[in-house]
């Protein structure tokens, strides 16, 4: 009982410098809950305590309980630097926004804005027109619609032009894509019917020829971005689609699922199909996502045919699945960086995919000179190496496509691998590296400009964190 009498006063504790401090820097009421909190718990932990304690230990605990709440309540969502390698990487976000998407956002987000008045005419617009003229520039199709990702594009397709009715796609592109969502069952919500004609391996014109009859809504064909079958097959290409839905007078709608704009044939990724390509090809309706290999924010982009995306825009369903302000900012600097920009250079993720092996080469031995010169003197690191390695686009986007890469090796001494790797995870910024043979690899073709300057700030706190008591390792 006389510990229960020697817990300082709520207005005691906020008395303290240190709580003054933090009443300084945030909200006065939340840290005044924070410590009653704080208080509270003390009292329940002290009943439970036979040892006994001084006011001034009693003081350490309540003000160390309440600076371990603070970070608790700003937010979970912050920075990670992806050492992965892996550029599109879903758990990390995709793809990081350029800096002109980026100034757009924050023109916009921080004062009123045009986003659906038509200035010209003095009276009231569509949000889409902001980045419909753009996309028709850029992909060559006759109009566009952005929904908040690409299942709900393919979805608003479908129920737009074949609720009810029969859908004809390949057995061979019923695709699962990331989260367990699955082609057949976004069709089975759209309203549409599912025909599957064909095999897993090949499928013909005539196989979808021979489906149609008075109730076919529409031909679909979904391009398998995350997977790839290889050996005995056969496809019906998107030339021959689109002769079959203007022999038939039926759409043809193609889920290009990443879709790209922008030609990287000259640096070997040449698996994944431009969207210009499907446009030329008379493809009908096609879908594809905003934040994958068009490296902008999280959406779906339909484009094609005008009857057919101006019957999409009619449809109750697109209110439901429409974009914000701030995604059609970001879209808008992305798709003006490809316009009248440099997007090798100024789109994060193209210009991860182009960098040389030379030039990724030259940032890993910088960065393993970096963390040898902080960590010299630090006996749990055993070894830093450059070493050559494999990278991967990532996002469901050329599955089989390994990108030569390099990579900084950190060998740790026996035992602690594990930790460190976990411990680097829960810093600020947190950091993810492979692990391979025992050793964690940070590959650099992932990392953005500052992220350098960061991972030896990581380092030097992991050595800090290692020499105070209870420390990390």
């Amino acid at each position: 009982m006389d510990n229960l009498r020697r817990i300082p006063a709520i207005d005691e504790v906020l008395m303290d410098e240190r709580i003054k401090a933090l009443i300084n820097k945030y909200n006065r009421q939340f840290i005044v809950t924070t410590v009653r909190q704080s208080v509270d718990n003390l009292r329940l932990e002290l009943k439970l305590e036979p040892q006994a304690f001084s006011k001034d230990d009693l003081m350490e605990r309540i003000i160390n309980s309440v600076e371990k709440k603070i970070p608790a309540s700003q937010g979970t969502l912050y920075k990670v630097i992806n050492g992965t390698g892996v550029v599109l990487h879903t758990n990390l976000g995709r793809a990081p926004l350029g800096s002109r998407a980026i100034n757009y956002i924050n023109e916009i987000a921080r004062t009123y804005n045009n986003l659906e008045m038509n200035l010209t005419e003095g009276i009231r617009g569509s949000r889409y027109d902001h980045v419909e003229d753009l996309l028709i520039k850029l992909t060559g199709a006759e109009a566009a619609l952005v929904v908040n990702n690409n299942a709900a594009a393919v979805m608003l397709g479908l129920n737009t032009l074949a609720v009810h009715k029969e859908v004809i796609v390949s057995r061979g592109q019923l695709v699962e894509i990331g989260g367990s969502f699955r082609i057949p069952e976004v069709m089975k919500l759209s309203g549409a019917k599912l025909i599957e004609v064909g095999t897993t391996n090949k499928t013909y014109a005539s196989d979808y020829a021979n489906a149609i009859n008075e109730n076919t809504g529409m031909l679909f064909t979904a391009h398998t971005s995350n997977y790839k079958i290889v050996g005995f097959t056969a496809s019906v290409s998107m030339e021959e689609m689109a002769a079959l839905g203007k022999e038939y007078s039926l759409p043809v709608m193609q889920d290009l699922g990443s879709g790209i704009i922008c030609n990287l044939q000259e640096w070997g990724l040449n698996e994944e199909p431009l969207v210009q390509e499907s446009v030329a090809a008379g493809i009908d309706i096609i879908s594809f996502s905003g934040d994958k290999l068009l490296g902008g924010p999280q959406a779906g982009i339909l484009i094609g045919k005008k009857k057919y995306i101006e019957a999409m825009k009619k449809n109750q369903l697109t209110r439901a699945l429409r974009v914000d302000k701030l995604t059609i900012a970001a879209l808008e600097g992305t798709l003006l960086e490809y316009l009248i920009g440099d997007p090798l250079k100024n789109i994060p993720i193209i210009r991860m995919l182009v960098n040389s092996p030379a030039e990724l080469k030259n940032k890993a031995e910088s960065l393993a000179d970096k963390i040898k010169m902080c960590t010299a003197n630090w006996d749990k690191l055993k070894e830093i190496a450059v070493k050559q390695t494999e990278d991967m686009v990532g996002g469901g986007a050329y599955p089989t496509f390994k990108i030569p890469g390099y990579c900084v090796e950190l060998e740790f001494i026996n035992g602690i691998l594990e930790t460190v790797v976990k411990n680097l995870r829960q810093m600020q910024p947190a950091l993810i590296a492979r692990r391979q043979d025992d050793k964690m690899l940070i590959n650099v073709r992932t990392l953005m400009p500052e992220d350098d300057d960061l991972i030896v700030r990581l380092m030097l706190e992991l050595i800090d964190n290692e020499s105070n008591p209870g420390g990390l390792l």
